[in-house]
């Protein structure tokens, strides 16, 4: 079959590997009828992240139709057509219990990101997502291997079309997260920091559970834009002001009730936080959080879908201390939230299909990404079709 594998920095391509094959009684195979790039994609693509190896096969988002399944698989059947989460969870271990499937004990061999080992045990393993989250290949391929088939694969319904639901892989319920975890609801006032597409989502989500004002701030002025014209924010760009200022000047001084950043690690930030990176001084850079904790208001919470790894200079913690706010954070127990999400989906509250900008065979993946990563040709987000 044909994969978008990886082979350095800024070096995918479309290779022809070996088709997936049933390695567990619980296995399915599927093959990929739509599959996107994710913004956490772009981490891996400019070799931000460790453990990664030339020819793992890339992509966490992807949907398709069942055309092997395992003696043990139950939910699903050969031409069932499903949306696969990003998170690989057992259904069965101390966390999936309480639904924190992305906690999985069980799926991962590894330790995931964290750099105090101190008797910690692993967490879920993630498709296509280097080898500290299990090293299961991707699905920006033709065919892909899912393991635990009975815990996490929706069936779609024939009426939805793959765009519609593509995105409950991963940024949509990681962007319903996010704002679950802000704490959002009627009246509510939010800023979200990245109108990437996990940013986006967050903004649709917000909307949904009913927020009344939404600050969004990035500094493309396209993306910015769209976020405005599509879910009503009050866009702000970092180049051209300070967002928590502004902010907090539009709110009685007091700030908003919640901040979300889904940036992540990779924030445009100092000069001094660029050299410290470089130097492996530090694993992230700390502005957007800096940011969150000056625009949220005393008691509010900041809620943090980005992904972070490593050390942050001047994370600025006596603040957040002084300010009594709330942090909740992680990767997105993705399984909870499928059933409600495609109810949205079904009845029209929620339409994660109209932030794609870009339609693309997955045999011209490579300039994909380099069309993503660069933010060209106004690219909100990508999918593409084996």
């Amino acid at each position: 079959m044909r994969a978008l594998t990886y082979h350095g920095s800024y070096d995918v391509r479309v290779d022809t590997v070996p088709d997936p094959i049933l390695q567990e009684p619980d296995d399915i195979v599927l093959k990929i009828t739509a599959t996107a790039i994710c913004g956490s994609d772009l981490h891996l693509y400019r070799g931000k992240m460790p453990e990664l190896k030339n020819g793992d096969i890339l992509g966490h988002e992807f949907m398709g139709t069942v055309v092997d399944a395992g003696p043990e698989v139950t939910a699903l059947r050969k031409g069932d057509r499903v949306v696969v989460p990003f998170v690989i969870a057992c259904g069965q271990c101390f966390f999936c219990e309480r639904q924190l499937y992305a906690a999985c004990e069980t799926t991962n061999p590894d330790r995931g990101a964290i750099m105090n080992k101190k008797n910690v045990r692993s967490g879920a393993a993630f498709f296509g997502y280097t080898h500290l989250y299990g090293g299961v290949p991707g699905g920006q391929a033709e065919y892909v291997r899912v393991p635990k088939a009975n815990v996490g694969p929706i069936k779609i319904p024939e009426t939805l079309p793959d765009e519609k639901v593509l995105f409950l892989s991963d940024i949509l319920p990681t962007g319903y997260q996010a704002v679950l975890n802000a704490e959002i609801g009627p009246g509510s006032s939010v800023v979200i920091f990245g109108a990437g597409p996990v940013g986006l989502m967050s903004a649709a989500c917000a909307r949904l559970l009913g927020a009344e004002t939404i600050f969004m701030v990035d500094h493309h002025p396209y993306r910015l834009e769209f976020a405005r014209q599509t879910y009503d924010v009050i866009p702000l760009n970092f180049d051209e002001v300070d967002p928590a200022e502004v902010i907090v000047e539009k709110t009685s001084y007091r700030g908003v009730d919640a901040a979300i950043d889904a940036i992540g690690f990779e924030a445009k930030g100092s000069a001094l936080e660029t050299v410290m990176t470089n130097l492996k001084l530090e694993g992230s850079s700390g502005v957007a959080l800096r940011q969150c904790i000056a625009a949220v208001r005393r008691g509010g919470t900041i809620s943090v879908p980005g992904v972070y790894a490593g050390f942050i200079h001047a994370f600025l913690f006596g603040d957040a201390f002084e300010k009594g706010v709330t942090f909740r954070m992680g990767q997105t127990h993705v399984q909870r939230f499928l059933p409600e999400l495609l109810e949205h989906v079904e009845s029209g509250k929620l339409q994660p299909d109209v932030i794609i900008s870009h339609r693309m065979p997955l045999a011209e993946a490579a300039s994909a990404y380099k069309i993503f990563e660069k933010k060209e040709d106004d690219c909100r987000k990508v999918v593409l079709t084996p």
